[in-house]
């Protein structure tokens, strides 16, 4: 098969990159960028675009399934509205062209609670693009809904401090459905639902997602 992603560069991309590279279900794995990536290999091919000018590389988006696990946080982006403009705007713009261009499956890295009547920007944001996304016709469409992840060496102070908490509870048997879940093993959970999910749009929580990376 062959593979497209956005959102290689984050924590979970860059796991999921090098495991499709390492897949041999996988011929193929494109990564569209904003910027130059050093990984080499063979299977992978890089196309940096601007998000901004879908005009200029609509052509090149095809493949078997889109990856998109493109996102920022509120204080990276700067506003609300450059966080849309990443979050909802870019993945659904790319995923809409995927679509058009006869890709038949599409993975999304949504978010835990994403709910588009929610109160909170964040989540709410997340709820919408879920919605849009399925009314695009994919024939296979996994919406992963991973709690708090671990990423490698993160700098966000609040996340390791979540994380922590999150970690002593669950010592004690309490939020288990909150365990945060390390960027490699929600990679290997993206993997492995394309291949055993049949056709159809599946919403897939923390339990189930942990069980797929098994």
């Amino acid at each position: 098969m062959k593979a497209i992603i956005i959102g290689a560069t984050g924590a979970t991309g860059q796991e999921l990159v090098q495991q499709l590279l390492d897949n041999p279900d996988y011929s193929q794995v494109t990564v569209f960028v904003r910027r130059a990536v050093p990984l080499q290999h063979p299977k992978l091919t890089v196309e940096v675009i601007d998000f901004d000018r879908p005009q200029t590389w609509l052509h090149k988006v095809r493949g078997d399934v889109l990856f998109s696990c493109l996102g920022t946080t509120l204080k990276a982006a700067g506003s609300k509205a450059a966080q849309w403009k990443i979050d909802y705007q870019y993945q659904y713009d790319f995923a809409n062209i995927a679509r058009q261009n006869g890709v038949q499956r599409c993975v999304l890295v949504s978010s835990g609670y994403a709910d588009s009547r929610s109160r909170f920007f964040y989540t709410q944001m997340k709820g919408q693009l879920e919605q849009d996304i399925m009314q695009l016709g994919f024939p296979q469409l996994l919406i992963f809904r991973p709690p708090s992840l671990i990423r490698p060496n993160t700098d966000r102070a609040g996340e390791r401090w979540a994380i922590r908490v999150l970690n002593g509870l669950n010592k004690i048997g309490l939020l288990q459905s909150m365990k945060p879940m390390p960027t490699a093993v929600l990679a290997s959970a993206l993997i492995q639902a394309v291949k055993q999910k049949p056709l159809g749009t599946f919403i897939l929580e923390s339990a189930e997602i942990w069980a797929l990376a098994k």
